[in-house]
């Protein structure tokens, strides 16, 4: 396994994402009952970064904007003060009818009522975005960037954003930067495209030093074999999402890491959160245990983002999964999409199981 960074680089963390926002209904309301929403910014990869630029890496966003939008002076401002750098193009808004952020509409659920997501994505910006927008030997080959993270949901926004992942990955892997691939599969990106996305996804994945999915992307995103997704008994089954990373191996040789998230949902309000990890030869499963949960959106993105940072401290991938599934953990239990922890030892207590308070 060869996971060397590149020491002189200006940038740990660089993704390029659709910036949006989130509306969600306050004290767990289904969204057609609410009256009162919260509004916050998001994107998977963003989120992803967030547990990295909190916990002081300088860490990079690539992204578009629409010029002139309050949308987009909060975003800006957002990610300001999640300590992120960022380079957008400005595009023009066109009209009341042109450009816009795309909006996420999701509640949280509660108890026995699961929680609904309405991607609300016409006219959105992001979908633009092309690897043209950027000054890539600067940031990669002059600046660097030691690992960039790209993710499904970006990579199947439009046949735009498709060419610029692949774009990107062709760069970063020039330039020596590793590359972490969460597969993120949505069935409503996909549709119409399966072709063309299944060849995009196997073409950044087979560069990639880092894949990631779940208990169902490696088989829709990659045709890979395994369990079915969404069972009660998901610790029992184990050995066969084993497996599967052991044909993702075959079928992708060159990567380091190859991670898979477990969660089997007894409620809305309680998870059982685990996963699998397979660096070099060397395995790593973290059984499934209860969490419990205030809102689930982010926490697959805060594992990614906790192994990442395992990876890029130099830790020993034994440690990598451990902090990653608690800073899943630490998600789930904030009304943000993304992980903004304290310090180190507020996720390392969250692994111990230490909720006793700190004075």
């Amino acid at each position: 396994m060869d996971l060397t960074l590149r020491q002189d680089a200006r940038t740990a963390l660089l993704v390029p994402t659709s910036m949006g926002v989130r509306l969600t209904p306050l004290n767990g309301q289904p969204f057609h009952c609410g009256d009162t929403f919260r509004m916050q910014v998001t994107s998977a990869e963003s989120n992803v970064a967030s547990v990295a630029s909190y916990l002081g890496l300088p860490v990079k966003v690539l992204t578009a904007f629409v010029k002139g939008s309050p949308i987009s002076r909060m975003i800006r401002e957002n990610l300001a003060s999640r300590n992120m750098s960022v380079e957008g193009k400005e595009v023009e808004q066109g009209s009341p009818w042109g450009y816009r952020h795309q909006f996420n509409l999701a509640d949280s659920g509660f108890g026995g009522r699961g929680p609904r997501v309405q991607n609300d994505r016409a006219g959105e910006v992001g979908r633009t975005i092309t690897a043209a927008d950027f000054d890539l030997d600067r940031i990669f080959d002059h600046e660097g960037v030691q690992i960039m993270h790209l993710s499904g949901l970006f990579a199947a926004l439009s046949p735009e954003t498709s060419q610029c992942c692949l774009d990107l990955a062709r760069k970063a892997k020039a330039s020596g930067c590793r590359i972490s691939f969460d597969l993120n599969h949505r069935a409503s990106f996909w549709k119409g495209r399966e072709e063309e996305l299944r060849r995009a996804f196997t073409e950044i994945a087979a560069v990639s030093d880092i894949l990631i999915g779940n208990e169902e992307d490696y088989q829709l995103c990659l045709g890979i074999q395994g369990p079915p997704a969404g069972g009660r008994d998901i610790a029992e089954q184990i050995e066969g999402f084993k497996g599967m990373i052991k044909a993702a191996r075959k079928q992708f040789p060159g990567l380091s890491v190859y991670a898979n998230t477990l969660r089997e949902v007894v409620s809305a309000n309680c998870h059982r959160w685990g996963a699998i990890i397979c660096a070099g030869e060397e395995w790593q499963v973290i059984e499934p245990r209860e969490i419990t949960v205030l809102d689930r959106i982010g926490g697959g993105d805060g594992f990614v983002g906790g192994l990442l940072y395992g990876i890029l401290k130099g830790w020993e991938p034994a440690r990598w999964g451990e902090f990653a599934w608690a800073c899943g953990a630490l998600v789930a239990t904030l009304e943000t999409d993304y992980a903004h922890p304290a310090d180190e030892e507020q996720i390392w207590s969250i692994w111990k199981g230490n909720a006793r308070v700190r004075r």
